[in-house]
């Protein structure tokens, strides 16, 4: 079963909405970003290991993601470690546009996926346009000032 590898905060740099949002509040990028992930990834059968810098916040609930949160650390570095300890890296995905990360995962016989390139294939196979993912943060937000879930 394939591995996804996301650098998150490298992809949400890719999609116009969710980065409009980011520079506005980080928590709230990051969980509609798991989301459009999410829906993405539903019928796949594969495994998602979502990276984030820094501290987790508030909790994102995914249910195909597993949200690595880096701490002290780089996402990149926990990235790397994912690599390393993996038992056969051919069944990695790496999403990422840090040319440090994809060159160390092609290495390492991970296939790589540049995140503006996955970001396209993302919109694209959905056939969610960026108007559509405006409206879901907005829906969203309305959501949480009136906390409804």
């Amino acid at each position: 079963m394939k591995i996804y590898l996301i650098d998150g905060n490298n992809l949400i740099g890719k999609i116009k909405s969710v980065q409009n949002i980011h520079q506005k509040t980080k928590n709230q990028s990051r969980q509609n970003l798991a989301k459009i992930l999410d829906k993405y990834f539903s019928d796949k059968k594969v495994k998602v290991h979502l990276h984030f810098d820094g501290f987790e916040n508030d909790p994102i609930s995914s249910a195909k993601m597993k949200i690595i949160y880096s701490n002290n650390k780089s996402a990149d570095s926990e990235i790397i470690k994912e690599i390393d300890n993996s038992k056969n890296p051919k069944l990695l995905v790496v999403v990422s546009s840090d040319s440090k990360i994809n060159n160390y995962a092609k290495v390492n016989s991970c296939e790589t996926i540049k995140s503006e390139d996955f970001a396209k294939l993302i919109l694209k196979r959905k056939n969610i346009s960026e108007e559509q993912i405006q409206k879901t943060i907005a829906e969203n937000e309305i959501k949480k000032l009136f906390g409804v879930e």
